[in-house]
């Protein structure tokens, strides 16, 4: 005799692939968003290693007009 399974066998089976499938579908969307988070702290933060360049270049640019003026101002006297 062929041994068949219980109707609530294939039930719980059922039951237990649809919540797989729900969990590797939460899993996907969370790494997603990880992604995301991960991609816009990056953004941020070459944002201020530009800034902080930009700030650097300004300082330099202003010290070298101060220095040209010293020069100017010394070559006049």
């Amino acid at each position: 005799m062929a041994f068949t399974p219980s109707k609530d066998h294939k039930r719980l089976a059922r039951e237990q692939k649809k919540l797989d499938k729900r969990l590797a579908r939460e899993d996907e969307k969370f790494a997603k968003l990880d992604a995301e988070r991960e991609a816009a702290a990056a953004a941020t933060e070459a944002s201020s290693k530009l800034t902080e360049e930009e700030q650097l270049a300004k300082m330099e640019a202003d010290f070298e007009a101060e220095l040209e003026a010293e020069r100017r101002s010394m070559a006049t006297c």
